[in-house]
């Protein structure tokens, strides 16, 4: 079981670590405490964190959307977390991590709307990096989600040769810019730092104006892009601009899911 002394005192009373159609996630609800077992339907976000890491990864951003009235249901990728499996976060395995991940998330969802205090209609989806891919290439099939937000990721895989090895049929069936007459227009926001050593941003932009140009809604898609932030390879994080990130995210998420 994970530790949670690891989250701040203020965010630990309202988190809890389940197992969720048997995936670890933490679930971050703002009305959840000790003495209250039932809860309103919160609108909430579906989140996965990028290889290498854990979904304990940042829970400042749990915080903020928990201050917001937004839950959190955050998983753990396989391989990583509370299903440790150290040859999954090579980065020749990182396709199949993704692939298995885009097939889990139906089953999540639906186990989500069972726990009780997770809004049936008023849900996002989002991740960073390889969560992100997971994210984009999901959104390219039918689905409810209401938006969706990304981080430091890409939507066109070609541009990650040295990311995304194996199984050329995998990586076509899964690569979201060639599947997107499934696109269905919800608002969607990327984060990404121009300088992006890992996830280049020119293989992004290509993804969200290929968005664009295929949508009757353009003006859903929302790209911004930060300067020099000193993140570690200008791709973990933000940096200098991590707190104007989130703050950023919580924003979009309570106009587009209080809309829904």
């Amino acid at each position: 079981m994970p530790d949670f002394t690891g989250l701040p005192s203020s965010l630990r009373r309202h988190a809890r670590w389940l197992r969720v159609a048997g995936v670890p996630a933490l679930v971050v609800h703002p009305d959840w405490t000790a003495e209250t077992p039932d809860v309103p339907a919160r609108p909430w976000l579906l989140w996965m964190h990028g290889r290498t890491v854990a979904k304990e990864l940042d829970p400042g951003r749990y915080a903020r959307l928990a201050r917001a009235g937004i839950a959190s249901v955050a998983l753990d990728l396989p391989g990583h977390g509370e299903r440790l499996d150290v040859a999954r976060h090579a980065l020749d395995a990182t396709l199949g991590v993704i692939a298995e991940m885009v097939h889990e998330i139906d089953r999540v969802v639906d186990a989500c709307h069972d726990l009780g205090g997770l809004s049936p209609d008023r849900y996002a989806i989002g991740g960073m990096s390889a969560g992100g891919m997971v994210t984009l290439a999901r959104l390219t099939r039918p689905h409810r989600f209401s938006a969706a937000v990304v981080e430091c990721t890409t939507g066109s895989w070609r541009w990650q040769p040295n990311l995304l090895k194996g199984d050329p049929s995998a990586l076509a069936a899964l690569n979201p810019i060639d599947h997107l007459d499934g696109w269905r227009p919800i608002p969607l926001l990327a984060l990404h730092n121009r300088l992006d050593e890992w996830v280049p941003i020119d293989g992004q932009r290509e993804f969200l104006d290929a968005v664009a140009a295929r949508t009757a809604r353009p003006e859903l898609v929302e790209f911004h892009v930060y300067d020099r932030t000193g993140a570690p390879n200008e791709h973990a994080g933000f940096g200098t601009m991590g707190a104007d990130a989130k703050d950023r995210v919580v924003a979009f998420l309570a106009r587009t899911l209080a809309a829904t």
